[in-house]
């Protein structure tokens, strides 16, 4: 299997993420969340797999007929952002008026914040929160706060989004990632398993997702306290 063709693979590994998003997406429509945030996760999971293997057959020299960064893109707002955005409106955690603040407020925001030129950092942080609406949404679907206490987050991360504070990336950025990688894979685990039980509120899954949440939500922004803003 020569190097070009392993290249155009991972093309394709990355495509399989609309695919799973139109699944999401069905589900939704029949508001099988569970069945729905199992596709997100898995889309997820992809997501996170194909651009270490971007790099490793550097698809950009060896399969350049395809931009793997706009695929990329592409599927990230549909799955990070889209979905998730639907779901928040339409499953009621959101009633009436919020729901519909939420949804533009998400949708319009993520797609100014995906077209930034500046988004990542010098270390392969985010600058800004990256816009992971999937999981902020999942983590909502897990412990059902309060409308007012999901209309706060959801406005404080859409104004974080255009603010200087780092965010880590699971894979690329490179300290603590010996703590980040295995949270972002717990996350994975924990999503499942919360989509899996279909949110049973007896389920110890919502625990982990909000612990490995905080983690990736707070690591870049504590590195940026205790070693500046290019540490």
């Amino acid at each position: 299997m020569t190097v070009q063709f392993r290249a155009l693979l991972v093309h394709l590994l990355t495509a399989t993420g609309v695919v799973f998003a139109m699944l999401a997406l069905l589900a939704a429509v029949d508001e099988q969340w569970g069945l729905m945030w199992l596709w997100l996760v898995v889309a997820f999971f992809v997501d996170g797999i194909d651009g270490p293997l971007a790099r490793k057959y550097d698809v950009g020299r060896n399969a350049p007929r395809y931009d793997g960064v706009l695929m990329d893109l592409i599927i990230d707002y549909i799955t990070y952002v889209f979905i998730p955005a639907f779901a928040l409106f339409s499953s009621g955690l959101l009633p009436g008026w919020t729901g519909w603040i939420a949804i533009i407020v998400i949708t319009f925001a993520s797609v100014v914040y995906f077209a930034d030129t500046g988004m990542k950092t010098k270390d392969y942080s985010f600058s800004g929160f990256p816009g992971c609406w999937n999981m902020m949404v999942l983590v909502m679907f897990a412990v059902a706060p309060p409308w007012w206490a999901i209309l706060i987050i959801t406005g404080f991360l859409s104004v974080a989004m255009f603010l200087p504070l780092k965010f880590v990336h699971p894979v690329r950025t490179q300290r603590w990632r010996a703590v980040t990688l295995p949270m972002a894979l717990a996350w994975v685990f924990f999503g499942a398993w919360a989509a899996w039980v279909d949110f049973d509120p007896a389920s110890w899954a919502h625990w982990g997702l909000v612990v490995t949440s905080a983690y990736l939500a707070f690591a870049g922004v504590l590195q940026q306290a205790l070693y500046g803003p290019d540490g």
